[in-house]
C-alpha cells in the first residue's frame, strides 16, 4: 500500500477499523445498584424506614401513665419531633457507603480498562507500506495491507497467504483441534484472525478486519445475547444466549480466548477448553478460581457474620424480654390498645440496637481493603515494569516457592555477539581479521550466514550518537550476522542479490530441529545447495565433511568429532558460549525435500562459533535477594548443560560446594519415566528438590517440571511455582505456573496472553520487585484485619453487655455507622497503601495454608481489645464520678444526648485512631512509627479521621447523639487515646509462645486429611493451625458464648 492517508481512511470507511469495541462499562448507577444489594445495608436501611415511620406518629395517648414510665415522663414537643433524626441520619450513611463502595468500583473498573488499553497498543503487527517494513499498532491495519507474519505471532486479523516458508498455524482457538495446520498457497492459503503462528514465515495480504474478521464474528455473536444475560452473569464471561450456542459449538470453548489482550475480561484461559465445552452446555458462567487470600477472606468473613448475626439476635431477645417482663411482670400494666404504638416504637428501637450489633461485627472494610490494596499494588508495579494482567497473580507471588526462569533475556542481556570461531582447523579466540581466513571459505561462510536467516532479523545503526548498534529479530541470527559485519563484510548486498522469493525450500528452526536450513536453486547448473545451521552437537553429528585450512572438504569421522568437542565445543561452552555450527551441502538431483532424516545429512562443516550473551550486571544480587527470601531459583534453557552451567555459576543459582543437580532434558526424562514412557510423581520427587539447572531442554520439560513441583507433597507446603517464558511453546508451562511471567521486549504474542504478569524490561529483577509486591499486599491486608478485628470485638461486646445491663447501647447505630463504615474505609486506604521495604524480601514465605491471622496478631487483637474494653465501661458505669457530669445511663426514649455518653463514644474514636498507628506492625515490631513519613495517605488519613471527629463532637448534635465537649475533656479523651500506643508497647513485650491458649484464624480451606505432627516449640508459630481449625470454629465463637452464659 502506499500509506497516504486518503486511501488508508477510504478503506477503514469501507471495510471497518480493526478494532473489536469492548463491553460498554458498568454505568455508576449500575454499580451503585450493586452495592445496595449488601444484605447488612438492606436490614439497615428496613430498620431506618420503619423508626422514620414510626417517629412521625404521635398517638393521643401520649402522656397516659398507663402506659408505664418507662416513657420517661413527657418530653417536650421538641424532643418528640427529634424522633426521625436518627432514622435520617442511619440512611443518610448507608447513602455514603454504597457510594463510596460504587466509586471503588467504578475506579478500579477505569483502571483495568486503561490496562487493557495499555496492553493493546503495546502489540504493534508488522507491515509493508511503500515499499518500507514498518510496525504498527495492531488496531491500524486496513484491509489491503500485506502484513509480514512470523513464529510467535497472534494473527491480527484474517487474511490470505501470498508467501510463506514452511508455515504451521495453531487453529485450536477457533476448530478446538490441537493439530498444527499446514499452510501453503496451493493448499488452504487462508489464515484466520485469532490464531498463532507456530512455525515458519511468511506474507498475507489482510482481507478481513475487525468485526468482520472470524474473531469478530465470534464476538458479534456471543455479544448478541449479552444484554439479557448481564443481569444473571456478574463479571463472568460474556455469553451468547442457547440458540447460538448450538449454532456455533465448536466457536463454543473460544468465548475470549480468541483475543484475550482486547476485550475487558480476557482473563480466561485456553486449556480449559474442551472443559468448558461440557460444562457450558450445563452451566452459564465459568468463573475463575478464587485466589487464595480471597478464599482465607471470604471464609473469615462468613465465621464474623454468624457469630455477629447471633450476637445481635441475641440481643434483641434480650432486651424485648427485659422490656416485656419488666413492664407488664414487675410493674403489672396492661397492654392497651393506646400504648401499643409507644409499645412498637420501644420495639424498633431495640430492633435498631440490634442491627446496629450486627453492623459492628461484620467487618464491611474488607474486601475494599482487598481491592484497594490490589489496585494500588497494581498502579505501583507498572512503575517496577510489572504489567499485571490479572489481580491476583499480585498476591500470588508473595507466596513463591520457587522460580523457574529462562536463561535467555531474562539472566542475560540478550546482546548477543560471536566472540570465538574455529574456522579452517584454528580455533580463534577472539573473531579472527578477514585475511586470516581462507577466501574460499569466507565467501561460502559469509553467504550461508546471510542468505540462511530469518530476513527479518537485521542490525541497524543505533538511534543515538555513539551507541551500540541495535538488533532486530532473532538475536542469535543478529550474532552471527555481526560476525559478518567483523568480517569485513555485508550481508545486504547478498540478499538482494536473492530476494526471499528466491528461495527455494526454507527449514525454520523450531524446538524439536534445533536447526534452521535453507535451499536455493544453482544457477549455473543443475542441481541445488542447502546451508545450514544449529546448536553444535546436533549438526556436527550430520555433518561428515569438515573444510579444512586450505578450503577444501576433508572427511569428518566420528572420532574427529569427538575430538572436537573435547578440545573445541567444551571449552568454548565452560566459558558460558553457545556454540553454533554453520554447515552445507550440494545436491545434484533434486531429492525428497519431506524426508528431513535424508536431507539434514551428510554435511559439510564450515565453521562452530562460540557466542556470548552476557548476564545481566544486576542478576546475582537479585538472585541472592531471591535466595535469601526462600525462594528457589531454577534455570530452564535450550543451551548444552556446560554453557547452562557456566551461566548458572555466574549468576550464582549454583554456589561452590552446594550438592545440587544439573540434567539435561534427555536425562531429566530418562529420570522421570516409567518404562511405558509415563511420567512418575514419585520419581519425579527424588529429582526436582536438588535441580538448579535444566539444559537442552524442550518446552515440554518445562511444564513437566512446573507441574510436577506443583503437584509435588513432598514439602510441608504446596510449592508456589512462578515461571518466566518468552517464546510460542513456553505458554503450557505460563499456565500452568502459579504465575506466568511473559517478556514484555522479546516475548511472543501468544506467551503474553498465557502468562499473568508482562515483564515490560524482561529483567529478572522486576521479578523480585513483584515478589516483594506481593508479600507487602499480604501484609497491608493482615494489618488492616488487626485493626479491623480489634474495633469489631470491643464495639460487639460493648454494645452487648451495654444493651443488657442498660437497656441502651452506649454506642448509638449512627456512631457505630461512623466508627465502622467510615473509619474502616479510610484506615484500609491507609494501611492497605503502605509501601513495600526490603525487609520483605528476608523472611521466608507464608505457605499457602498460613492463617491470615497469626498469633502474633491475635495477641495484639485482643490485647487491644482488653485495654479498650476496660476503659469503655470503667467510663460506662464510673464516668460521671470522674467527670463529674450528669450520669447518662437509663436515659428516656428521644432524650437529648448526654455529654457521658459522648465522652465513651469520642474516647473509643481516639483509641482506634492510635491503635490505627499500632496496626502497622504485625511480626511484633517495637517501633510502629518506622517509615511512617514515606506513606503520605497514612499520614493524611489519621489527621483527616481525627478533624472529622471534632467536627462530629462539637457540631454533630442530634443526627450523631453528641454535644459539644471542653477542651478539658478533649484532652483526657486524647490522653486516653494516647495510652493505646504504650499499651501497645506493652502487648509487644508478652512472648507469643506463652500463650498457648491464642488460636488462629483466618486459613485457607483445610486439607481433608492433615497428618498430625509433632509440633515443636518454635514452628507451631506460624504454621500447623490446621489442627486448631479442626477442633474450635476459633477463639471467636468461643468468647462470644462465654459472655453469653
Amino acid at each position: 500500500l502506499s500509506g497516504n492517508p486518503t486511501d488508508l481512511e477510504k478503506r477503514y470507511t469501507s471495510f471497518g477499523k480493526n478494532f473489536i469495541p469492548p463491553k460498554k462499562p458498568k454505568t455508576f448507577l449500575q454499580l451503585v445498584w450493586e452495592a445496595l444489594q449488601d444484605v447488612t445495608l438492606i436490614i439497615l436501611e428496613v430498620a431506618a424506614i420503619i423508626s422514620l415511620g414510626l417517629s412521625f406518629y404521635h398517638p393521643q395517648g401520649e402522656g397516659n401513665d398507663n402506659c408505664g414510665q418507662t416513657t420517661g415522663g413527657v418530653e417536650d414537643e421538641g424532643e418528640a419531633q427529634a424522633g426521625w433524626i436518627e432514622g435520617a441520619a442511619i440512611l443518610f450513611s448507608v447513602i455514603i457507603v454504597v457510594l463510596v463502595t460504587a466509586f471503588n468500583d467504578w475506579s478500579k473498573e477505569k483502571q483495568f480498562r486503561g490496562l487493557q488499553s495499555r496492553i493493546e497498543q503495546e502489540q504493534k503487527f508488522t507491515v509493508i507500506r511503500k515499499g518500507q517494513v514498518i510496525q504498527i499498532p495492531v488496531a491500524e491495519i486496513v484491509v489491503g495491507d500485506i502484513a509480514q507474519i512470523k513464529y510467535g505471532d497472534l494473527l491480527p486479523t484474517d487474511g490470505i497467504l501470498i508467501q510463506g516458508n514452511d508455515l504451521k498455524i495453531d487453529e485450536s482457538s477457533l476448530t478446538g483441534e490441537s493439530d498444527q495446520v499446514r499452510k501453503s498457497l496451493e493448499k488452504d492459503p487462508m489464515l484466520l484472525s485469532g490464531t498463532h503462528v507456530m512455525e515458519g514465515s511468511g506474507r498475507m495480504v489482510v482481507t478481513a478486519v475487525g468485526l468482520n474478521s472470524q474473531t469478530g464474528i465470534i464476538f458479534t455473536l456471543l455479544g448478541a445475547g449479552s444484554e439479557d444475560e448481564e443481569k444473571k452473569v456478574k463479571k463472568g464471561k460474556k455469553q451468547g444466549p442457547p440458540e447460538n450456542r448450538n449454532k456455533a459449538k465448536t466457536q463454543d470453548g473460544i468465548a475470549l480466548e480468541i483475543q484475550p489482550l482486547k476485550s475487558e475480561d480476557g482473563v480466561e484461559s485456553e486449556e480449559k477448553e474442551e472443559k468448558e465445552e461440557k460444562e457450558k452446555k450445563k452451566v452459564n458462567v465459568t468463573k475463575k478460581e478464587k485466589s487464595v487470600l480471597q478464599g482465607k477472606l471470604t471464609r473469615l468473613a462468613v465465621q464474623i457474620g454468624k457469630a455477629g448475626l447471633i450476637m445481635s439476635a441475641v440481643t434483641v431477645i434480650i432486651l424485648i424480654l427485659y422490656f416485656v417482663i419488666d413492664t407488664f411482670g414487675v410493674q403489672g400494666r396492661e397492654w392497651t390498645a393506646d400504648c401499643t404504638p409507644i409499645y412498637i416504637q420501644y420495639f424498633v428501637k431495640f430492633f435498631i440496637i440490634g442491627v446496629t450489633v450486627l453492623v459492628v461485627a461484620v467487618p464491611e472494610g474488607l474486601p475494599l481493603a482487598v481491592t484497594i490494596s490490589l489496585a494500588y499494588s497494581v498502579k505501583k508495579m507498572m512503575k517496577d515494569n510489572n504489567l499485571v494482567r490479572h489481580l491476583d497473580a499480585c498476591e500470588t507471588m508473595g507466596n513463591a516457592t520457587a522460580i523457574c526462569s529462562d536463561k535467555t533475556g531474562t539472566l542475560t542481556m540478550n546482546r548477543m555477539t560471536v566472540v570465538q570461531a574455529y574456522i579452517g582447523d584454528t580455533h580463534y579466540k577472539s573473531v579472527p581479521e578477514p585475511d586470516a581466513i581462507n577466501p574460499d571459505t569466507l565467501e561460502v561462510l559469509v553467504n550461508s550466514i546471510s542468505i540462511n536467516s530469518a530476513y527479518t532479523t537485521k542490525i541497524l545503526p543505533s538511534e543515538k550518537e555513539g551507541g551500540l548498534p541495535r538488533h532486530v529479530g532473532n538475536k542469535t541470527e543478529c550474532a552471527l550476522l555481526g560476525l559478518v559485519l567483523d568480517l569485513k563484510r555485508d550481508y545486504q548486498p547478498i540478499r538482494d542479490e536473492v530476494p526471499e522469493e528466491k528461495l527455494y525450500k526454507v527449514y525454520t528452526f523450531n524446538s524439536s530441529r534445533k536447526s534452521m536450513s535453507t535451499v536455493l536453486k544453482n544457477t549455473s547448473g543443475p542441481g541445488f545447495r542447502m546451508y545450514s545451521k544449529g546448536a553444535s552437537e546436533i549438526v556436527l553429528r550430520k555433518c561428515s565433511q569438515i573444510l579444512d585450512a586450505s578450503g577444501k572438504p576433508r572427511v569428518f569421522k566420528a572420532s574427529d568429532r569427538d575430538e572436537m568437542v573435547r578440545k573445541v565445543i567444551e571449552p568454548m561452552a565452560c566459558d558460558g558460549l553457545r556454540t553454533i555450527c554453520v554447515a552445507m551441502r550440494e545436491f545434484e538431483a533434486e531429492p525428497d525435500w519431506d524426508n528431513e532424516a535424508e536431507i539434514l545429512n551428510d554435511l559439510t562443516c564450515i565453521c562452530v562459533v562460540g557466542i556470548e550473551d552476557p548476564v545481566r550486571p544486576e542478576v546475582p544480587e537479585a538472585i541472592s535477594k531471591c535466595q535469601r527470601a526462600g525462594i528457589t531459583v531454577r534455570m530452564v534453557t535450550g543451551d548444552n548443560i556446560n554453557t547452562a552451567r557456566a551461566i548458572a555459576t555466574k549468576c550464582g543459582i549454583l554456589q561452590p560446594g552446594e550438592d545440587f543437580l544439573c540434567l539435561e532434558g534427555k536425562d531429566f526424562n530418562q529420570q522421570i519415566r516409567n518404562d511405558k514412557g509415563e511420567v512418575e510423581q514419585e520419581r519425579l520427587d527424588k529429582v526436582w528438590p536438588k535441580l538448579r539447572v535444566l539444559a537442552r531442554s524442550s518446552p515440554t520439560d518445562k511444564h513437566t517440571l512446573v507441574k510436577g513441583i506443583i503437584d509435588s507433597t513432598v514439602g510441608e507446603t504446596r510449592q508456589v511455582v512462578a515461571v518466566t517464558g518468552d517464546g510460542t511453546n513456553d505458554g503450557p508451562a505460563l499456565k500452568k505456573a502459579d504465575v506466568g511471567f511473559a517478556m514484555g521486549i522479546a516475548g511472543t504474542d501468544v506467551a503474553k496472553e498465557a502468562s499473568d504478569i508482562i515483564l515490560t524490561d524482561d529483567n529478572f529483577t522486576s521479578i523480585v520487585k513483584a515478589v516483594m509486591w506481593g508479600r507487602n499486599v499480604y501484609d497491608s491486608i493482615s494489618k488492616f484485619l488487626q485493626f479491623q478485628l480489634t474495633v469489631n470485638v470491643v464495639a460487639v461486646i460493648v454494645a452487648f453487655t451495654g444493651a443488657c445491663i442498660t437497656q441502651d447501647s452506649p454506642l448509638k447505630a449512627v456512631q457505630m455507622l461512623w466508627v465502622n463504615l467510615i473509619m474502616d474505609t479510610l484506615a484500609s486506604l491507609a494501611l492497605a497503601t503502605e509501601p513495600p521495604t526490603e525487609a520483605l524480601l528476608l523472611r521466608k514465605p507464608y505457605g499457602r495454608d498460613k492463617p491470615l491471622i497469626s498469633r502474633t496478631m491475635m495477641k495484639n487483637i485482643l490485647g487491644h481489645a482488653v485495654y479498650q474494653l476496660v476503659i469503655t465501661f470503667t467510663l460506662l458505669f464510673a464516668g460521671e464520678k470522674f467527670f463529674n457530669i450528669d450520669c447518662g445511663r437509663n436515659a428516656p426514649l428521644h432524650y437529648p444526648p448526654s455529654e457521658h455518653y459522648t465522652i465513651i463514644f469520642n474516647v473509643f474514636v481516639m483509641m482506634q485512631l492510635f491503635n490505627e498507628i499500632n496496626a502497622r506492625k504485625i511480626h511484633g515490631e517495637r517501633n510502629v512509627f518506622e517509615g511512617i513519613y514515606r506513606n503520605p495517605i497514612f499520614c493524611s488519613v489519621v489527621l483527616g479521621t481525627f478533624a472529622l471527629q471534632i467536627i462530629i463532637v462539637q457540631f454533630g448534635g442530634k443526627p450523631f447523639s453528641c454535644t459539644a465537649l471542653t477542651l478539658d475533656q478533649w484532652l483526657w479523651c486524647v490522653f486516653i487515646g494516647v495510652g493505646e500506643l504504650l499499651w501497645g508497647q506493652f502487648v509487644t513485650a508478652i512472648p507469643t509462645h506463652r500463650l498457648k491458649f491464642l488460636k488462629e484464624a483466618g486459613h485457607g480451606i483445610p486439607k481433608e486429611e492433615i497428618q498430625e505432627e509433632v509440633l515443636t516449640e518454635g514452628a507451631d508459630e506460624i504454621d500447623h493451625a490446621e489442627m486448631e481449625l479442626r477442633r474450635g470454629q476459633i477463639l471467636w465463637f468461643r468468647g462470644l458464648n462465654r459472655i453469653q452464659t
